[in-house]
C-alpha cells in the first residue's frame, strides 16, 4: 500500500495512491490506516512529504561499502544526528543550492516513518512501530561539514531534506537495492544487505536515547558513491520497491 501526504484545496490530507486517484483516508495513519469512500484525481492535489515529523534522525556510516570507500573503521554502535523539520521538502521540488556552499552533495537513503509512540522499545518489536517507507537525499553542504568540523550547519538548509514521493507500507527493508542517478547517469548502487546496523536495531537504539512520535522520520544512512551536484543538475533516488524521488538543484 502507498500512503501518500497532499494539499487539496488548501488543507493537508493523507491518502492511499490508487491508479489514477488517492483515496482519501478519514485521518492521518497513525497509528492505523482508516479509509474513505472519497477518491481526488491526482491532477487536483499537491504532493507533501509523506510525513509531517516531530523531528528527523539520520545514521551516518551504516553502509559497509561507504565505510571501505572512505577508508574508516566499522563503528561499535550506530552515529546519530538530525535534521530540522524545515530542511524537508516534496520530491519535484527544488534543492536550493546555498550561496554561502562550494559543494553541494546528494546522498541516496532509506528512511521509514514510526507510527505510533516508540520509547526503549525492543528490537524484536520494532517492526510494530513502523508506518512504511520511503527514499531520502540527505543533501549535505560538504565544504561546510569539513570546515565546522561537525554537522548541523552543513546538513540544515531549508530544501536539504527532499523525501517521498509516499510511504510504502509492504516492502522488505533487509534486501533493497538503492541507487541515486545525476542527470540520468549512475552514481551511487548499493543494497540494504550491506548495512552495519539494521533497521530494528536503529529503532530500537534510537528509542532509547528518544522518544520516537507518530510521524517522526528516520534515515537509515547512504552508501558509496556520494557526490556533488550543480544548479541545473537533476538528482533522482531510486529504491526497488518503493519509487523514485527526483529533484532539481536551483541556485539559491
Amino acid at each position: 500500500m502507498r500512503i501518500v501526504r497532499f494539499k487539496y484545496r488548501g488543507e493537508e490530507n493523507w491518502g492511499i495512491v490508487q491508479p489514477d486517484s488517492i483515496r482519501l483516508l478519514k485521518s492521518p495513519p497513525f497509528p492505523s490506516i482508516r479509509p474513505s469512500s472519497r477518491n481526488i484525481p491526482f491532477k487536483k492535489v499537491k504532493f507533501l512529504p509523506p510525513a509531517a515529523p516531530s523531528k528527523i534522525i539520520l545514521i551516518g556510516l551504516n553502509y559497509r561499502d561507504h565505510a571501505k570507500e572512505l577508508n574508516m573503521p566499522i563503528p561499535k554502535e550506530p552515529v546519530i544526528f538530525m535534521k530540522p523539520v524545515s530542511s524537508l521538502i516534496a520530491c519535484a521540488e527544488d534543492i536550493i543550492y546555498p550561496p554561502m556552499c562550494a559543494r553541494l552533495d546528494y546522498e541516496a537513503e532509506l528512511a521509514l516513518v514510526i507510527k505510533k509512540k516508540a520509547k526503549n522499545i525492543r528490537r524484536l518489536d520494532a517492526d510494530k512501530y513502523i508506518l512504511g517507507y520511503t527514499c531520502l537525499n540527505d543533501v549535505t553542504a560538504r565544504d561546510l561539514q569539513k570546515r565546522d568540523g561537525q554537522w548541523t550547519r552543513a546538513k540544515s538548509f531549508d530544501t536539504f531534506c527532499p523525501v517521498g514521493p509516499w510511504l510504502e507500507t509492504e516492502f522488505d527493508p533487509a534486501n533493497a537495492r538503492v541507487r541515486a542517478y545525476l542527470n540520468g547517469k549512475l552514481k551511487q548502487d548499493s543494497s540494504t544487505r550491506n548495512f552495519i546496523f539494521d533497521i530494528r536495531f536503529l529503532v530500537c537504539f534510537i528509542s532509547k536515547v528518544m522518544t520516537l512520535y507518530p510521524g517522526d522520520l528516520i534515515s537509515t544512512g547512504t552508501p558509496a558513491g556520494v557526490g556533488p551536484m550543480r544548479p541545473g543538475d537533476t538528482i533522482t533516488i531510486d529504491i526497488s520497491g518503493i519509487a523514485r524521488l527526483e529533484n532539481r538543484v536551483a541556485r539559491g
